[in-house]
């Protein structure tokens, strides 16, 4: 119950301090190309109940048919605007009205699409039992995705066999040693990552160390 309320109300802030640049980024979206501001990603979340997440858009409108889930940089479906709001997490913000409608809270494991959720084993389902997050270990290690997929012949291939099991691990970890004061470090790491364009320590580590 104390972390919704404090979910609740630091959303509800950011969003107030945030609506400026949030209106800024809507209007250049709709300028660039006329098409939509968000895009409502399906995706998995607590109790593997289904929910829209949203995004500001960064690719052309369908690109969920001309390609996979996996998005390397250089991307040819990714906007020219929307790579900018991609390399600075922009895009990530309209889900603060995820976490004030509770489908989604600050901290907690990244929500996956329907078919990825469909390969968790008995163990990692453990990872619907909380409600998915803005930022978690996993995000935090894996900042910048598309760099890792970038120039990848099969950026699905690199994202099943190299990312997704650390990522795995991370997100069990967090939900098998999951407190407030981790939430606190967690939102401090993502702080210095966001200021720095970079995850601020292997977290890995981080993990299995407790820091």
């Amino acid at each position: 119950m104390m972390k919704r309320l404090c979910d609740v109300l630091v959303a509800s802030v950011l969003l107030l301090l945030l609506s400026p640049l949030l209106l800024v980024i809507a209007l250049v979206i709709t300028w660039s190309d006329g098409g939509p501001v968000f895009y409502r990603a399906p995706r998995v979340g607590l109790r593997g109940q289904s929910f829209r997440m949203l995004k500001f858009r960064t690719m052309v409108q369908h690109a969920d048919r001309l390609g996979g889930p996996s998005t390397p940089d250089g991307d040819p479906r990714v906007t020219p605007i929307g790579r900018w709001l991609r390399k600075h997490k922009l895009d990530e913000l309209p889900q603060l009205f995820n976490v004030c409608g509770g489908t989604m809270s600050l901290v907690g494991p990244r929500p996956e699409v329907q078919h990825y959720v469909d390969l968790y084993s008995e163990e990692e389902r453990v990872i619907l039992t909380v409600r998915p997050g803005l930022t978690d270990w996993a995000s935090l290690w894996n900042i910048d995705e598309g760099a890792l997929l970038k120039g990848s012949p099969d950026p699905e291939k690199v994202y099943l066999e190299t990312i997704r099991p650390v990522k795995l691990r991370l997100q069990l970890a967090y939900v098998r040693q999951r407190s407030f004061g981790t939430d606190l470090r967690i939102l401090l790491h993502t702080a210095i990552a966001l200021a720095r364009g970079k995850g601020a320590r292997p977290l890995p580590l981080i993990v299995e160390k407790g820091v």
